[in-house]
């Protein structure tokens, strides 16, 4: 068990416990895919991170969301949604905007650019995550998914 993981991170020793070995195996896994989204998404200017963010304001639209909440949403969190939100609105693919009851509040909201780039891709996102995951049947994806959700509830 886990001699692939071994030869990959060139570790001679056997893993401490499975817990250690079922922990690095998802980080490495999770590493691998980020890398391979972030390839997909470079000839569009996005990283994996700003395209997380565009989506979660999709799913805001037509409203808008503070930075806070976007961070709340992220998949995987960053430190400073602030500056990674004005990369956006430097793009044009998001706007930003003080809130009208609180001026204080800053908010943001995707740009029909924004919308436009995630809808052409949309279906390219969705051809490179079969493509990653064909090795796996959908009974195994199906199966995974309720591990991790497990998992998560720790």
């Amino acid at each position: 068990m886990s001699e692939l993981l071994r030869e990959e991170l060139q570790q001679r020793q056997a893993f401490g416990s499975l817990e250690e070995a079922t922990f690095l195996s998802l980080q490495r896994t999770a590493s691998l895919w980020m890398q391979v989204l972030a390839q997909h998404l470079r000839p569009y200017g996005l990283t994996p991170t700003q395209y997380n963010v565009l989506r979660i304001l999709r799913g805001a639209h037509p409203g808008s969301l503070t930075c806070g909440e976007i961070g709340e949403r992220m998949v995987t969190s960053v430190p400073d949604v602030t500056r990674l939100a004005d990369r956006l609105v430097s793009h044009r693919l998001a706007w930003k905007g003080r809130d009208e009851s609180d001026r204080r509040v800053v908010r943001v909201e995707i740009s029909g650019q924004g919308l436009e780039l995630l809808d052409s891709l949309d279906e390219r996102v969705l051809a490179w995550l079969r493509e990653l995951l064909s090795p796996l049947e959908e009974a195994e994806m199906r199966r995974m998914n309720q591990l991790l959700e497990k998992a998560r509830q720790s």
